[in-house]
């Protein structure tokens, strides 16, 4: 057993690493491939119910779920294929590479005065509505949507695969996948998405979390301070209606010393959050400390999930 824990472990890392290296493979990504089956499958399951939402949420969650027990079986008795796959899973559900390119190109856009191709680009990172946004307002999403995609894109596949191995990976994909698709509050999916995004939510409470101290421990590094990161992220974690992406908001706010959260807009239905942080709005500049520091939070939680996997083993 602890060899085959450390095997997933060294697994992680190197998935961890393709990631960092190649970002997202280019063609048939899987991610998006079960996006698609998962579009087809809705197509013919929808219906404006919680119970057939939930049975939807199950056959794609479970779908991709049962494909990585089954993987683990195929390599239980061979640590090579078992580090391979792993490593391949990894890379596969991780987007620390990806996110990081985008949050850089949208500084770089703005530091240029580009708000036309900086409107375009944000679809890239969230799905506000980017028409009315000016300078400011571009950035904050900007860095509002680096921070929380810190914790779905790299710092939650971590958790769950130091815990479940590909079965975990594979599984918290599918979940926060559904919850980007059928999980928002718009008249169709208000109550068949209800199941998905709540289980997102669950699945999202400890790697929000951990993403939250990583991001206060790790403020030194962007010119922040770490007891301000905690005093905000104490503070100002329940200002945002999200149980998560409030949490690691609000340490990026006070790692970085801007003010983030406010007036948003998804799909023409406006949102008013309250507001994280006590500086003033993101610059380009602050976005790129934003990508720095979501990048550090992701070192952070490889360090800590694969060094608490191992422990856990040997006890």
């Amino acid at each position: 057993m602890l060899r085959s824990q450390c095997v997933t472990a060294a697994g992680i890392v190197a998935g961890y690493a393709a990631d960092s290296l190649f970002g997202d493979p280019r063609r048939a990504h899987p991610v998006a491939l079960f996006g698609k089956a998962a579009a087809a499958l809705e197509k013919n399951m929808w219906a404006d119910s919680r119970q057939k939402g939930f049975l939807y949420a199950v056959l794609c969650a479970g779908g991709a779920t049962g494909a990585g027990v089954a993987v683990t079986g195929l390599t239980r008795s061979c640590p090579l294929a078992r580090f391979a796959a792993t490593a391949t899973a990894t890379w596969i559900v991780l987007g620390g590479r990806g996110l990081a390119t985008e949050g850089t190109v949208m500084a770089t856009l703005l530091e240029a005065g580009d708000l036309t191709a900086a409107r375009a680009r944000l679809s890239h990172l969230c799905g506000r509505d980017a028409d009315s946004l000016d300078a400011e307002g571009l950035a904050r999403a900007a860095t509002e949507s680096i921070a929380e995609n810190t914790s779905d894109a790299i710092v939650a596949p971590l958790v769950w695969g130091a815990l479940a191995g590909i079965p975990g990976l594979l599984g918290y994909r599918a979940l926060n996948t559904l919850d980007a698709m059928v999980g928002h509050r718009s008249p169709r999916h208000a109550r068949f998405g209800w199941a998905s995004a709540r289980a997102d939510d669950i699945a999202n409470l400890l790697p929000a979390r951990l993403s939250a101290a990583a991001a206060t421990v790790a403020a030194p590094f962007v010119g922040g301070s770490p007891a301000k990161a905690l005093r905000v992220w104490r503070r100002d974690a329940g200002k945002h209606p999200s149980p998560n992406a409030g949490q690691v908001e609000a340490a990026f706010a006070g790692a970085l010393g801007v003010s983030l959260g406010g007036v948003t807009s998804y799909g023409g239905k406006v949102e008013r959050r309250g507001p994280l942080g006590d500086g003033g709005g993101p610059t380009p500049a602050d976005l790129r400390r934003a990508v720095r520091l979501s990048r550090l939070t992701g070192l952070a939680a490889l360090a800590v999930t694969v060094a608490a996997s191992v422990a856990a083993t040997r006890r």
